[in-house]
């Protein structure tokens, strides 16, 4: 018993007394179960009662499924703790036991003219006891656009009209749970002094978004013209030519940096756009999707577009992309995401900060941060909501795209 305190305290912080008492509820239910369990397999099948192979039945089926939901909140955790950490502040977001819900401390001080407690955020770097320090309540501090080195920035600045003095012996402080979406907007306009000047959260946004678009578009259509020749197409060593091509996939990706650098600045590509979108416009796992999902397609729509007088290019884009949408759906998926995480090619041909991508903002701002987990947090769902977007509405297409690929 006291074993089993000490896991729920670990868990579940002192305050959260619903949350012991589900987990106290969840392991007397387990507890139930394996006896009854326990107990059907003690005794012989023959010999049991109905009612007792129904209870047996049904503390199987709860085991099973609970294993089972063990199992999805296990893969869903790491995403639930990015997005309550999201909301919550600097504190709370370090504190242990940990706080499972999105939660804040909440600072309070007496108002200089009317003595009632409100909501301040302090404006000190540090606090020394004793010390009267400026303050500002938290419904005067804003984001506002100010200029600075004749540059606008957005800042979370107070008003400086509702900035008063208190003494932090005044203070009183409480957690409070509460969705506080400035973390958001910190992650958003938080700017990073580089040597070659100021970039945001905005500008790695737009250039990995960009990037990878434009990258997805150019792999989809050469890998849907190798693909269409590789599968419909008759040509003296077309099947050693598919071999030797699928065997690339074999070499490692670190193995061509050196090569694709070297080429790339042999053209003068280097710290520019073209950079991030030009060596990804091929995809070799792309050309076997396609070229395997092209297979199924039956010949005699070839011969029904011959007759038409249509060609093979014209076949190719009115005939077989049209029936393809769930291949070219499900490689343009794979291709973003592998776009959307690149890091390590950024860092080497990108030396301009208003050229890298949102991953390199995220390993800066990691670096920058430190121990701001609750911004770094939030600059991670930014990063993470488009990829969630294009998979809910279009996982119907990919799963559909991977069941057909390479059926006859």
């Amino acid at each position: 018993m006291e074993t089993a305190s000490g896991i729920i305290s670990l868990l579940v912080p002192s305050g959260n007394t619903v949350l012991r008492l589900v987990v106290l509820s969840l392991l007397a239910v387990n507890a139930v179960a394996l006896w009854q369990l326990w107990r059907g397999a003690m005794t012989a099948a023959g010999t049991t009662s109905p009612a007792s192979r129904v209870l047996t039945d049904v503390a199987t089926r709860f085991l099973v499924y609970q294993v089972l939901a063990i199992g999805a909140a296990v893969m869903l955790l790491p995403f639930y703790w990015m997005v309550v950490t999201a909301f919550k502040d600097g504190q709370t977001a370090a504190a242990f036991p940990p706080y499972w819900t999105p939660t804040q401390i909440q600072t309070e001080a007496p108002h200089p003219e009317t003595g009632e407690m409100v909501p301040v955020v302090p404006q000190a770097v540090q606090i020394v006891a004793g010390q009267e320090i400026p303050v500002a309540p938290e419904e005067g501090v804003r984001f506002r656009r100010v200029e600075r080195g004749g540059v606008w920035q957005t800042l979370e600045l107070p008003d400086p009209e509702s900035v008063f003095m208190a003494n932090p012996d005044n203070f009183v402080t409480n957690p409070i749970m509460a969705l506080d979406f400035r973390n958001f907007l910190r992650a958003w306009y938080r700017p990073e002094q580089t040597s070659r000047g100021e970039v945001n959260f905005l500008t790695y946004f737009l250039v990995s978004a960009g990037t990878s678009v434009a990258a997805t578009t150019g792999t989809l259509i050469t890998s849907a013209l190798a693909a269409f020749a590789f599968a419909r197409l008759v040509f003296w060593g077309k099947t050693v030519l598919f071999y030797l091509i699928l065997a690339t996939m074999m070499v490692p990706g670190q193995v061509l940096l050196i090569p694709n650098f070297l080429v790339l600045s042999g053209l003068g590509m280097l710290d520019t756009y073209a950079a991030l979108v030009v060596p990804w416009l091929a995809s070799v796992f792309t050309i076997f999707l396609m070229r395997q999902f092209f297979m199924t397609i039956p010949e005699d729509l070839w011969e029904a577009a011959r007759i038409d007088g249509a060609g093979r290019f014209r076949y190719l884009w009115q005939v077989v992309v049209p029936l393809s949408k769930p291949v070219f759906i499900t490689a343009g998926i794979f291709d973003f995401l592998n776009n959307w995480n690149s890091l390590l090619w950024p860092l080497i041909v990108t030396s301009s900060p208003t050229k890298r991508t949102l991953m390199v903002g995220l390993q800066n701002l990691n670096d920058e941060a430190g121990t701001e987990f609750h911004i770094l947090m939030a600059a991670s769902c930014f990063a993470i909501l488009p990829i969630v977007v294009v998979f809910f509405f279009l996982q119907r297409f990919f799963i559909e795209g991977i069941a057909r690929t390479g059926l006859k």
